[in-house]
């Protein structure tokens, strides 16, 4: 899907929420999760419901189309149900995220009564990704983003004592709107030291939130099996999806 339909659909489901107005509980919500890792997408305003997610639907649009995850509180048909649970609390659990995750994720939940509503949560959902490429003595890491939405990430490598593409004459450096790459030498920085030390920082430009994830790198959505170190194996975590804006009936 070229930048102009990835603007328009954007619109739309920021136009859905307004459309809904003040009856309707509402949260539009942002997170970027690292390939192999484990997402949590939480659903609005779950507290006023106690019908074990009954009322609850997921609906999944990428570039290509929606698809129903989840219906009546239960994985659906057409969903990766081995990667996929829904929570006591109605949210949606991704396991071992891939690429093809990226995209658009709807809870909605209709509050029973006289006068029913809808409770919508709309989570955009980014994906970042770590190779590792080496020709001869040269290693190259990228660390990137998808998808590349109209507001933007700003993805950059980092080392503990210092933002790598200050002067440093060990390393060179290449950075777009939501990829970074950072060459270097092996005898520099063994596979060891990778591992330990550079790690990943993505900004969202919208709203300036910064996450750092520690180098890992992954191929085919999986995680390598290269040697492992303490800070590798502390380096995984479950991600949580983080509010942009909120206005939510309570």
């Amino acid at each position: 899907m070229d930048e102009f339909k990835q603007i328009k659909m954007s619109v739309f489901l920021i136009l859905l929420l307004q459309f809904t107005g003040a009856a309707t509980g509402q949260r539009f919500l942002s997170l970027s999760v690292r390939v192999g890792d484990e997402a949590t997408l939480p659903c609005n305003d779950v507290k006023h419901f106690k019908r074990q997610c009954y009322d609850t639907t997921w609906n999944f649009t990428d570039s290509a189309s929606t698809v129903e995850l989840v219906k009546g509180g239960q994985i659906g048909k057409n969903a990766k149900s081995d990667r996929l649970r829904v929570t006591e609390n109605c949210s949606l659990v991704i396991k071992k995220v891939t690429e093809e995750d990226a995209g658009d994720y709807t809870g909605r939940q209709i509050r029973p009564g006289p006068e029913q509503q809808d409770s919508v949560s709309v989570v955009v959902l980014s994906v970042v990704t770590m190779t590792e490429h080496q020709d001869n003595d040269e290693v190259t890491l990228n660390c990137s983003v998808v998808p590349c939405r109209w507001w933007k990430h700003t993805v950059k490598w980092l080392l503990p004592v210092q933002d790598v593409y200050k002067e440093n004459k060990y390393l060179k450096t290449s950075q777009s709107s939501c990829s970074a790459s950072v060459t270097f030498l092996s005898s520099v920085f063994s596979y060891t030291t990778r591992l330990k030390f550079f790690t990943c920082e993505v900004t969202e430009s919208k709203t300036g939130e910064v996450q750092v994830f520690p180098f890992r790198p992954q191929s085919s959505g999986e995680d390598t099996t290269a040697a492992t170190t303490e800070s590798d194996t502390t380096s995984g975590f479950t991600t949580t999806a983080s509010v942009i804006t909120e206005d939510c009936n309570r």
